[in-house]
């Protein structure tokens, strides 16, 4: 059976139907049968989004009532966890365990999102002339959605539902390697009440159907999560028409370890805070950055814990850690592993491929890294992290700035004056202290630098799916 495109809340062929596999990649066998869409299915979408953004029940909604099909839909996820999330699983090659977490963040985003509708307020504003001066936010129209392909559902949640709230239509192109969860996010929010038009979900290769929904001058909004060199791209072609943009893009985060640190806690959180997903996330902190006292202490313990990891096959509870997403990520993460043993980093532990079918790759650790070298500065989105050292605060700073990146960090000390110097010397978008969570659905979450434009999540995310009127009234 062919999963098909959502088109408004009808499940229809791609025009010239086309279809294509999900593979997964655990296996490296198909999955799935997804209809592909192209150019022309892009357009189609954006003719059913427009005239229900012009003519549609969604923006005329009061907000009250928009945020109880969003309330709704983050209870029909929750009911049904086990069946996205084992989905989930198998598409992204995700530890069924963490499948599991990140569909109860989908739920609780909905939830978020429904109690936060009818709160996106505007202002008075005192002015000279006699009279009453105020500001509305106003929904920005259509949006264009593009979603990757290490967190789907997660952040597919993340665009959709603040852009529903705010009383838009929207239309989703999911990756190409994982477009299950945002289809089935789709299906239950109609089947909560979510008016027909709405809301479209367009599987298909960027090159042609994102490509076309950027270039489409009835698109008012685009917000893009990937590669930085594929963020720049969506701003040129946005750039012809002036379409407001938002990037979550790529990360070199560093993972700050000061002499004070509590070794017992710390290991363990920094150690799932770049292998995580197999490391394919942006805010992974892929720098470790440890200052020389524990150096040698920390390396031990770290290595101990890297090799202790369980890979293995997605729906095993035992699961630690699954396989990369495709063969090229995989041979991505290898050649770098190598690039950095050439620049002169020591390779600790990790890096083997272990027999059978599937893209798996054990963790790699590199010691002894300096971070002026390809393998410190350029994102790898994989398990390999690089150990380097450092000897004062100044050179920590300075150390965690030298990158192109600012997306997220984390700082271990017990000395809290240090860490609140040290976070506001790091120019980065999201940082945490004595934790490796810096990512919070009621928090704004985006980056510095190359790392991208924009803050989603939290009451923050209202910016980018609004426009700001304002009005003024005479009293003359």
């Amino acid at each position: 059976m062919t999963e098909l495109i959502v088109m408004g809340g009808e499940r229809v062929e791609a025009l010239d139907g086309a279809t294509g596999h999900v593979v997964e990649p655990a296996s490296g066998a198909p999955m799935a049968e997804v209809a592909t869409g192209a150019a022309p299915d892009a357009t189609r979408a954006v003719d059913v989004a427009a005239r229900a953004f012009e003519e549609g029940a969604w923006p005329r909604l009061s907000a009250r009532e928009r945020g109880r099909v969003l309330t709704k839909a983050s209870f029909l996820v929750r009911e049904h966890q086990e069946r996205l999330a084992e989905l989930e699983a198998r598409n992204g090659g995700k530890p069924i365990s963490a499948a599991r977490g990140e569909i109860d963040i989908v739920a609780n985003v909905f939830e978020y999102w429904g109690g936060a509708a009818n709160k996106i307020t505007g202002e008075t504003i005192p002015i000279v002339p006699p009279g009453l001066d105020v500001t509305l936010r106003d929904p920005v129209g259509v949006c264009a959605l593009i979603t990757p392909w290490n967190f789907p559902a997660v952040i597919a949640s993340w665009k959709i539902a603040p852009a529903l709230a705010c009383g838009n239509t929207a239309i989703v192109k999911p990756a190409s390697l994982t477009p299950l969860t945002a289809l089935a996010l789709a299906d239950i929010l109609y089947e909560v009440g979510l008016p027909e038009g709405t809301l479209s979900v367009l599987p298909g290769p960027g090159s042609s159907t994102a490509s076309a929904l950027i270039a489409d001058p009835r698109v008012a909004k685009v917000s893009f999560t990937g590669s930085t060199e594929v963020g720049t791209s969506v701003m040129q072609t946005a750039a012809t028409n002036i379409t407001r943009v938002s990037l979550e893009l790529g990360g070199k985060s560093a993972n700050v370890v000061f002499d004070d640190a509590d070794l017992d806690v710390c290991v363990e959180k920094s150690l799932w805070s770049v292998f995580d997903n197999a490391g394919q996330d942006c805010c992974a902190r892929s720098r470790q950055l440890v200052q020389r006292g524990v150096y040698d202490e920390y390396l031990e313990r770290f290595a101990a814990r890297t090799e202790a990891i369980t890979v293995g096959q997605p729906l095993d509870e035992a699961t630690e850690m699954g396989p990369l997403i495709s063969s090229r990520q995989r041979q991505t993460s290898l050649d770098y592993l190598s690039i950095g043993i050439d620049e002169g980093a020591r390779h600790v532990t990790g890096g083997d491929v272990p027999g059978g079918d599937g893209f798996f790759m054990r963790p790699a650790l590199l010691a002894d890294v300096d971070n002026a070298w390809r393998v410190a500065q350029e994102e790898i989105f994989g398990p390999v992290v690089c150990l380097i050292p450092f000897d004062t605060e100044d050179e920590a700073i300075r150390l965690a700035n030298d990158s192109p990146f600012g997306l997220s960090g984390t700082i271990w000390t017990r000395d809290l004056g240090r860490a609140i110097r040290v976070a506001k010397g790091i120019r980065t978008g999201n940082l945490s202290v004595n934790s490796a969570s810096s990512v919070h659905t009621e928090a704004p979450f985006g980056g510095f630098k190359r790392s991208g434009i924009g803050r989603e999540m939290g009451m923050a995310a209202v910016q980018l799916y609004t426009e700001l009127k304002n009005i003024y009234f005479s009293e003359e």
